[in-house]
């Protein structure tokens, strides 16, 4: 167990940063675990959010339960407002942070958490944590986005200027925004022997998928926790968070825009 203190979770959960966790599936957000579950499976959920990967996760192991844990009570009310709503009884939820977790040795099948590690302030650690509670041949698997590697068209300026502050504001807090490509390094030095490292990508194209990721930054860049640290931290002025916001809704507009989000995955052998 480490005695990390916990990162400051740069997201926030303003409306804008909710709007797009809601959007999650299993299928676009954890495709690489889903054929290692069944039926019947324990499941560790870990930094949930809103919960949509958890419900499809517990629809696949049902009747397994799943516990499913946020460090933040309030973004609990809606992750179990998602599992009524689909009618899922085998999900229960608590808040819990990673580097502590309130449960015993060897407790589930899988522990999984989805875009996690690179807001911790010990990721080798997490993942040992992550580790103690999956059962001896159990899975422990995470998945994470790499800032450095997204790539996009047409080139805009400021949205360079965008991967810049964020990727600082986000050291700022503890994290790494870059954690993608450091999954397999981090799961060697938690002390896994059997590691299948992987990565996929979310690409947003089409006329639908531009207006929802670049309306959603342009409106989280000016309004959520990142805005805010970014003006605290005396890294952006305001005036820049704007013309951030501006690109972001060009960017959508545009008939050719095209975006690529890579990540990094790892399958851990408890």
């Amino acid at each position: 167990m480490t005695n990390a203190r916990p990162a400051k979770y740069t997201h926030g959960h303003h409306e804008s940063v909710l709007r797009s966790h809601q959007r999650r599936t299993a299928e676009d957000s954890a495709a690489y675990l889903l054929p290692h579950l069944r039926p019947g499976m324990s499941v560790l959920d870990i930094g949930c959010g809103p919960g949509t990967i958890t419900a499809d996760i517990a629809a696949r192991v049902a009747p397994g339960a799943v516990v499913a844990v946020d460090r933040v009570a309030d973004v609990l009310a809606v992750a179990r407002a998602e599992s009524r709503g689909r009618d899922l009884s085998n999900v229960t939820f608590a808040t819990a942070d990673v580097h502590r977790l309130d449960f015993p040795d060897d407790a589930f099948d899988i522990v999984h958490a989805h875009q996690v590690l690179q807001h911790v302030a010990d990721p080798v650690g997490a993942l040992r944590e992550m580790r103690r509670v999956c059962r001896p041949g159990g899975i422990v698997a995470a998945r994470d986005a790499d800032y450095a590697g997204f790539t996009w068209f047409p080139q805009i300026d400021a949205l360079d200027l965008w991967r810049d502050l964020y990727r600082r504001a986000a050291r700022a807090n503890g994290g790494e925004p870059d954690a993608g490509r450091r999954l397999l390094s981090w799961a060697l030095d938690a002390g896994f022997a059997d590691v299948t490292p992987a990565g996929s990508a979310w690409c947003y194209a089409t006329p639908e998928t531009r207006e929802w990721w670049g309306g959603m930054w342009a409106d989280r860049i000016v309004r959520s926790d990142v805005a805010r640290d970014l003006l605290d931290l005396g890294l952006a002025t305001a005036a820049q968070l704007e013309e951030i916001a501006a690109a972001w809704r060009a960017w959508a507009a545009a008939p050719d825009g095209w975006l690529s989000i890579p990540h990094g995955e790892v399958l851990c052998r408890a």
